[in-house]
């Protein structure tokens, strides 16, 4: 097969016209052609910082979960307590296999006791509603919903009041992970008080065939407040200025929720859901391993694969890392030893065979208390 034929395999969005009309560089991503960038990965990063973007994040999976037994089902497969949140509530939750290792990372949205829909990673839609239906599905119906939504990411500062501009209902009182359905650009879709930039910012769901009316929409509404088009490049030095995981770097199937930092999404005194006995066990005993911080104090970009050192000795190795836009320097995540997790360790990236100083922080690398934005 030439590489060729293997990218006219890729699924499109509904917006992949849109994109190619905006001049997007397009690119192979979890089976999907994406937009990777429009006008530069630093100048859209910079945009949500300090006006809006939007993100065409239709690749996202969806899977339903309906009936009597929904809330049971859901209970069962995700380690968060979907019990703790109302209608109209969204909950981030891991879900894990029996020994402790993650399936994916997802959001919960609860619209009753027997209604959730369950957003997921685009590269594991398939692989997490195999699982759930294994897991859950004599407990409730599950069904893969994934073509029946599109789902665009407004973010930033002033977003909303764009989106105010074209929905039915004003979403400035909506609370962060809450969600309402209302109708954007006239047509029905939800909205959620979430993202994955760490900046205020909703994510829009609607039909596949509307997705082009609440896209145009939303950037007309925002021409004269600074919205610009933001690709997956942007996405990922976004999130990574935030310290968020990425599934396929801080998360995986090897890595548990505990070791990644994510305890607080573990409910262990939820009986019953799977994974809970591996989970409690590292908790009581301690991980061997940990998530870790670091800037760079040495000019140099950090990537997935560096090694973690000191004095010579290789400590681990970084997951995701890049040049952040808003520190102007180098940043970074790696799994090191459980013992190095504090901040102000004096470490080394061995970045193409040199060994470049950095040291250990605290995430999120980025607040807006901290962060220097260039102009």
């Amino acid at each position: 097969m030439t590489v060729r034929e293997t990218f006219l395999e890729l699924k499109r969005t509904p917006l992949y016209g849109t994109h190619k009309s905006l001049g997007a560089r397009i690119v192979p991503f979890a089976g999907w052609e994406m937009p990777v960038q429009y006008s530069g990965v630093i100048d859209e990063h910079l945009a949500v910082r300090n006006a809006c973007g939007l993100f065409d994040v239709s690749h996202m999976g969806e899977i339903l979960i309906t009936g009597p037994g929904a809330i049971k089902a859901v209970q069962r497969l995700g380690t968060n307590d979907i019990e703790k949140a109302v209608e109209g509530q969204c909950q981030y939750t891991p879900l894990c296999y029996p020994d402790g290792g993650v399936v994916d990372d997802c959001i919960v949205y609860r619209f009753g006791p027997e209604r959730f829909l369950i957003c997921v990673n685009a590269s594991n839609t398939d692989k997490a509603f195999e699982w759930m239906r294994s897991e859950a599905g004599k407990m409730a119906a599950i069904r893969n919903v994934s073509a029946d939504y599109a789902e665009i990411a407004i973010q930033g500062p002033f977003s909303a009041g764009i989106l105010k501009k074209i929905t039915d209902k004003d979403p400035a009182p909506v609370k962060r992970y809450h969600f309402i359905e209302a109708k954007a650009a006239g047509v029905p879709a939800i909205i959620s008080r979430t993202g994955y930039t760490g900046e205020d910012g909703f994510e829009v769901y609607s039909a596949p065939d509307s997705a082009v009316k609440v896209w145009d929409a939303l950037m007309d509404a925002g021409k004269d407040s600074g919205i610009k088009p933001a690709g997956l490049g942007a996405r990922d030095t976004l999130r990574l200025e935030m310290g968020y995981p990425l599934y396929g770097h801080e998360l995986s199937e090897k890595i548990t929720p505990i070791e990644a930092g994510l305890g607080r999404f573990v409910a262990l005194d939820k009986a019953g859901f799977i994974g809970r006995e591996a989970l409690k066990k590292q908790v009581e005993k301690g991980a061997g391993k940990a998530i870790i911080g670091f800037e760079m104090l040495e000019a140099g970009v950090p990537r997935q694969g560096y090694d973690v050192a000191a004095l010579g000795v290789k400590l681990g190795e970084v997951t995701s890392g890049t040049h952040s836009p808003s520190l102007g320097r180098g940043v970074g995540m790696a799994y090191v030893d459980a013992s190095l997790i504090s901040p102000g360790i004096n470490i080394d990236i061995m970045v193409r065979g040199r060994a470049l100083k950095a040291k250990t922080v605290r995430t999120p690398f980025y607040s807006r208390q901290r962060g220097k934005i260039p102009a």
